[in-house]
């Protein structure tokens, strides 16, 4: 599918969401379009390897049995026919594809229900989302659907007033997708559409969750570089990557994109502390094909370390990261409690002030990189040149070698503030001994509500980075001694200025030229008097 038309498919749906919404607000109406969306895609997806398990023996048409009032999908239809196969063929799909669905709760017989008006749906689709939870896959998905509430009064007073709007919804978002593809590339970016446009709808507390997809690409690119010769490209595997504040997974989704050329990805590690936003990137990991098996997302909170696998202090055991990308939440207001000073993380740097847990984020997830690996960070810029613990912090960092760059982005690139922001890149072990500064903070192009990097932008930041370009106004390595006498402060303008110069004045010349007018002046005047003088006029004073 082309760019153009995955742009109409996700336009066509949030068309769909914008009209059918109603009385709710874009926050609720989201968790039941994308959750209607990842259903449908796992229905197609199922439905497409079943028929490929069972050839010629897949019912091609279905019948509907109206004495019990019910539409029978070609699935449930072999079911009926083949009760005693049923146990074995769900292990087999088990193996193929990760996950199974009942006949019943397919989005085939979920659309039929919707499109006969049945009294059936609601419950249907409360069964549905339960044993999707529960059952499904080998993995448990506990309160996937959680956020999604059908029994909620802005559907509906009653059962039939819910399950007469559920019926409207379903149908309108059927009959809106059908012309379009199931495939997971198709409707995974549509999904990523809708978030985006949800998030840029839904005021700046909701686009938290949600990292732009060009800001998202730089980050991606930056840690797959191969750390051994980043001249190379990308790397030929990583083994783990991991997101400690992953939002809705758009970042994870885009390293894994990165890597498609290569031999991709060992497993995806993501934590989230936002119930809604946590169930959205384990759809989202699902919905573009990732198997539950590769991935792993987390429900907790980063800064208190509370996920056990990363909680581990037996050295031996120490799980580590070729790859760690984050936006974390801005200047976030924290409480660290005393016996942090003495947590792994932060021991040998200091704890990050209560008025802004950036630092925290940084450390938490520099801790756990692997000492060929790549951290690449977005943060607010006051990391660069706030005082107290934090130039503390930035200092140590610095002087042990582990900032490789700072790239500073232009303003009102996210949903979640207008505020220019910078990428910190860290490494444990560098090749180059000073640190590369970008100021990329006027190239992009101006939209309606925000600015937006195009694809030569992109390219350009990531080329620097990856060649170590310097560029006059633009890029710049400098070394820990310059850094220094500068007191530690990595305000990137004090390095690479986007100001132009203006050009010297030879003062000399300028003092020649007054002079030479002057003279030039006095000449004129004298001539013109004596012009004055013969047609009998009085002269011109001086």
């Amino acid at each position: 599918m082309t760019a153009i038309e995955q742009q109409k498919l996700g336009k066509a749906l949030w068309g769909i969401a914008d009209k059918l919404r109603g009385a709710m607000n874009a926050d609720d109406f989201r968790d039941y379009m994308l959750s209607f969306l990842f259903l449908r895609y796992l229905s197609d997806n199922y439905e497409d390897a079943v028929k490929k398990e069972l050839g010629s023996d897949y019912p091609s048409v279905p019948d509907t049995d109206s004495a019990e009032s019910r539409v029978l999908t070609p699935l449930q239809i072999w079911y009926d026919r083949n009760p005693d196969d049923i146990s074995e063929f769900e292990k087999q799909m088990r193996r193929k594809i990760h996950y199974i669905i009942k006949p019943k709760y397919l989005w085939k017989n979920i659309y039929e229900l919707a499109r006969t008006q049945s009294n059936e749906l609601l419950k249907t689709l409360q069964d549905g989302f339960k044993y999707i939870e529960t059952e499904s896959f080998e993995s448990t998905f506990q309160g996937l659907f959680s956020e999604i509430n059908l029994n909620s009064e802005k559907l509906g007073k009653g059962y039939p007033e819910r399950n007469e709007k559920l019926c409207s919804i379903i149908k309108k978002i059927a009959d809106g997708i059908a012309e379009f593809s199931n495939d997971s590339d198709t409707l995974g970016d549509a999904y990523e559409y809708l978030i985006g446009q949800f998030a840029a709808g839904s005021g700046k507390k909701a686009g938290e969750f949600y990292t732009p997809q060009q800001v998202s690409t730089i980050l991606s690119k930056i840690v797959t570089l191969d750390s051994q010769d980043p001249t190379t490209g990308p790397k030929s595997r990583i083994d783990k990557v991991l997101d400690f504040a992953c939002g809705s997974g758009s970042l994870l989704l885009n390293v894994r994109r990165q890597m498609e050329g290569a031999r991709g990805i060992g497993k995806i590690y993501g934590q989230e502390k936002n119930i809604t936003t946590y169930n959205l990137a384990r759809m989202n990991m699902l919905l573009h094909g990732v198997k539950d098996s590769e991935f792993e997302i987390f429900h907790g909170d980063t800064l208190l370390n509370d996920w056990d696998i990363l909680n581990e202090m037996n050295p031996a055991k120490k799980i580590e990261f070729d790859a760690i990308v984050a936006n974390p939440p801005f200047s976030y207001r924290w409480e660290p409690k005393e016996d942090l000073s003495n947590d792994f993380r932060f021991r040998n740097y200091g704890i990050a002030p209560k008025s802004a847990a950036d630092f925290a984020f940084l450390l938490h997830g520099f801790h756990f990189l692997r000492d060929d690996g790549t951290m690449a960070i977005i943060l607010p810029h006051g990391v660069l040149f706030r005082g107290g613990v934090e130039k503390q912090i930035r200092t140590k960092l610095l002087k042990d070698g582990h900032l490789d760059a700072v790239i500073g982005l232009p303003a009102n690139l996210f949903f979640s503030t207008g505020i220019p922001v910078c990428i910190l890149v860290l490494k444990k072990c560098r090749k180059s001994e000073d640190v590369l500064f970008i100021n990329a903070s006027e190239g992009y192009k101006k939209d309606k509500r925000q600015n937006r990097l195009e694809d030569k932008d992109i390219k350009k930041i990531v080329d620097t980075y990856q060649f170590r370009k310097e560029e006059p106004r633009y890029s710049k390595r400098i070394s820990l001694e310059q850094i220094e006498k500068e007191d530690f402060n990595l305000n990137i303008t004090r390095y690479v200025s986007t100001a132009q110069e203006e050009e010297p004045i030879d003062l000399q010349k300028v003092n020649d030229e007054l002079k030479d007018i002057a003279r030039k002046s006095k000449e004129a005047l004298t001539r013109h008097n004596e012009f004055l003088k013969e047609l009998g006029l009085p002269p011109i004073a001086d």
